[in-house]
Order: C-alpha cells, then sequence, then structure tokens
C-alpha cells in the first residue's frame, strides 16, 4: 500500500534569468533544473521532492518566467500563477542588475493576495549589483514586509547560509495547536459569555463554541454562565456576584478554569478565585489562529509604558460585522485608551482593511483581535508583516487584562506557562 506523503510546497518564482534554476540545483544539490543564459530555458514547472535536512519532506517547484511576452509567454504566466496557488513558501529570486521590476511587484502583489509566505533572494551575479538594491527597495514598498537574503545561486558555498535562511523564517501552518493547553478529563471548565446587543440569536460566538467543542471532546465539562455585565458594574453587583458564585459553589469540585468575554475582565479579575486558572477567549483564538505565538503579543503589550501624546494605536478586527452597543473594538477599548493615555490617537482597520494598509510602520502599537473570522493563513501573514517591520502587537485579551493590572494579566498567561 501506498502512502502518501505530507510536504511543504516551495516555489521559486521571479523573472527569466534571475537565477531561479541555480537556486533549485543549490537545494537539491544536483542539476534538477538545466541552467542556460538564454532566456526562457524552463519553459515548464520543474518538481523535485526530497527530504530537506531539519525541514522534512518537501516538493520544490521551479517555474518559468514570469515576464516573458507573447501567446507563450502568457501561457506560462498562467501556469506560473496556478503553482503559486500550490506553495506553501515563495522564494522570490531577484537579479539586482535588471531594470524594470515590474513583474516582481506583481508576484508580490499575488502571493500577498493570497495569504502566501515569501522570502526574497537577491541573487548577485556581479559584486557592485548590490549597491541598486536600496533603489529596488524603495520602488517596491511591500519588500519592507518580507525577510531577505543575498547569495551567489551559483555558488555551492552559499547552499548552507541559504538553507538557514529558510530554517529560520519558514512557518509551519500545519503545526498542531492545541486550542486550550492541558485539558484535563472530568474537570469542569466556565465559560462565561456576557450576551449584549451584538449576540446573535440561536448560536454562540465562534472562540465560544469552538472552546466548548473542545472542552467536551476532551471528555471534560464546559459549564457556560451568563454574566450580565451592566448588573455586575452597578447596582446590582452584590446580587450578580452572589448568583456566579452559586454556581460555582454548586459544582462539587472546583473549576479547573474559567474562560470569559475579555470585556469582563474588570469583573473575573477580581471574582475569580486564586486557585482556578482564568484566561480570555480572544487570548484562546489569539494563540490558535497564530500558531502559537502568544508570547509574541504579550511582549508586544509593553509598548504601552512607551506611549506619548501624538502616537498612533491601530486596532485591528478581522470581521466585519455590525457594530451597536458598547462594541468592544469600535468603543470600550478606545475610551480605555483616551482616559488611560491622553493624546494618543486610536485608528481602525476591518476586515480586509488591514492587508492593503501601507502605514503600518506609522503606529506604535497594534491591537488586534482574536482573529477567529479569518483564516490561520491570514493571520500569521499579517504577524510576519508586523515583525517584519519591527511593530509591536497584542490583542484584545491581553490589553483588558493588562488595564486591570499586572496580577489581572500575570492570572490570565498562567495557563499558557507564560510568566512575566
Amino acid at each position: 500500500m501506498s502512502v502518501v506523503v505530507d510536504r511543504v510546497n516551495i516555489g521559486i518564482f521571479g523573472k527569466m534569468n534571475a537565477g531561479k534554476s541555480s537556486v533549485m540545483n543549490l537545494l537539491t544539490q544536483q542539476e534538477t533544473s538545466i541552467v542556460d543564459s538564454t532566456p526562457g530555458t524552463t519553459a515548464d514547472t520543474k518538481i523535485a521532492l526530497f527530504e530537506l535536512h531539519g525541514f522534512g519532506p518537501v516538493r520544490i517547484f521551479d517555474t518559468a518566467g514570469i515576464d516573458e511576452s507573447g501567446e507563450l509567454g502568457q501561457k506560462k504566466r498562467k501556469k506560473v500563477l496556478n503553482d503559486l496557488k500550490e506553495c506553501d513558501l515563495l522564494l522570490l529570486v531577484i537579479d539586482p542588475s535588471a531594470s524594470d521590476f515590474t513583474s516582481e511587484r506583481e508576484l508580490i502583489e499575488e502571493a500577498r493576495e493570497m495569504d502566501k509566505q515569501i522570502l526574497i533572494i537577491y541573487n548577485i551575479f556581479n559584486k557592485h549589483d548590490e549597491q541598486k538594491i536600496e533603489l529596488i527597495e524603495d520602488s517596491i514598498n511591500l519588500l519592507k514586509f518580507h525577510k531577505k537574503i543575498r547569495i551567489r545561486a551559483n555558488d555551492f558555498s552559499f547552499r548552507a547560509e541559504l538553507l538557514q535562511f529558510i530554517l529560520n523564517n519558514f512557518q509551519h501552518l500545519k503545526s498542531d495547536i492545541p486550542l486550550l493547553p492541558a485539558v484535563k478529563r472530568d474537570r469542569f471548565y466556565i465559560l462565561i459569555i456576557p450576551m449584549d446587543e451584538e449576540t446573535p440569536p440561536g448560536r454562540f460566538l465562534r472562540p465560544q463554541s469552538m472552546v466548548e467543542e473542545y472542552i467536551t471532546r476532551h471528555w471534560a465539562y464546559p459549564v457556560s454562565f451568563r454574566l450580565d455585565l451592566s448588573a455586575a458594574r452597578g447596582d446590582l453587583h452584590d446580587f450578580e456576584k452572589k448568583r456566579f458564585f452559586n454556581m460555582l459553589n454548586g459544582l462539587g469540585q472546583r473549576p479547573a478554569c474559567i474562560i470569559t468575554d475579555s470585556q469582563a475582565m474588570d469583573i473575573m479579575s477580581s471574582w475569580c478565585p486564586e486557585d482556578i486558572d482564568l484566561t480570555t477567549f480572544s487570548i484562546v483564538m489569539i494563540n490558535y489562529m497564530s500558531g502559537g505565538k502568544l508570547a509574541s503579543f504579550v511582549e508586544g503589550i509593553k509598548a504601552l509604558s512607551d506611549l506619548k501624546p501624538g502616537d498612533s494605536i491601530l486596532i485591528a478586527e478581522a470581521c466585519n460585522h455590525s457594530r451597536i452597543g458598547e462594541d468592544i473594538g469600535t468603543v470600550q477599548i478606545p475610551s480605555i485608551i483616551q482616559k488611560k493615555f491622553p493624546g494618543v490617537n486610536v485608528e481602525h482597520n476591518f476586515g480586509r482593511e488591514f492587508q492593503d494598509n501601507k502605514n503600518l510602520t506609522k503606529y506604535s502599537l497594534i491591537i488586534h483581535c482574536g482573529g477567529c473570522m479569518i483564516s490561520r493563513q491570514k493571520m500569521m501573514a499579517r504577524i510576519r508583516d508586523l515583525d517584519s517591520v519591527g511593530i509591536p502587537y497584542t490583542n484584545y485579551g491581553i490589553f483588558l487584562s493588562a488595564m486591570q493590572g499586572l496580577n489581572a494579566l500575570q492570572k490570565v498567561l498562567r495557563p499558557w506557562g507564560i510568566r512575566l
């Protein structure tokens, strides 16, 4: 019986004669592709299957040049763009000695539209061509979002450096990230679910239903508690708190963890007993959607200490839902920022607007939602952009926990093994 091997698809893209086939041969350590100075030597995509040390089984695509003219060139271009759809990682080979980089710009735009990972390889044919790279990066603004390496693709001594560059920067999307850490069988897990004007009838929100399903699948007991936030924050505070503790004490055993809506952290940070773990749905989702990069979002919260009047914060929300009432992204978080950090500007991106934002570098901090309404590929593409330009980012749940003090932040991070 044949076994289907799960491989990472790596595509080598670029213009004719940029050195794509040389990169292919450098990686495979053999003449997998014909190397010739004649334009259009690679007439169709060549594919190599092999084990890449430290990487595992891979499938490498050596594609035709995307810039060939004529009817045949258009057919090749269509095939190249179809290959792009199959690839997990795009290696864009750029010859700095070229005079026109329209094709490279189009490839980057196509790949980003598909949320593909992109690494840039500058193939240096002549030493003085390196001086042109700065001009190239000025002309292709999107290059700033992607990691780059300079090599001579026809020189075998660069192989180890190229391999390490790919290993250091590729993010495996198929990693098995648990939704919740270490769910214990036959233990209770409390889901704190305030229902407001935006709560859709007939169903839970996606993070709530995902957490409920995950806990149940792992032989534990999810218990949903509808918290009346208005009562808890107002004159009926004591009544609502008694309701909560009656539920908690009526379970017969201490719950393992409380997972709360982030906007209820002002209540739950003080109500949650010290012997019960606490976290938020938003934190659960951002860790899962980012491929386990919660620590990076925690690191980003430190940027709050450096904020000054005139700085700008971007609140990024993945979806375009109808916003009414005390919306968390457009009302609650901005209100907190205005009170805690007077003079700091707040801007918003919804849905695809983030991907089209060419001014990310102007922000001192990005505050992102849980990302539950976009794909993991898209979420990780956003993170790669921010990492590449060095912009700190955090998350709704982390931010709202931090606003309740260091102890509250430490409490919600404890289930994830992150200490401040």
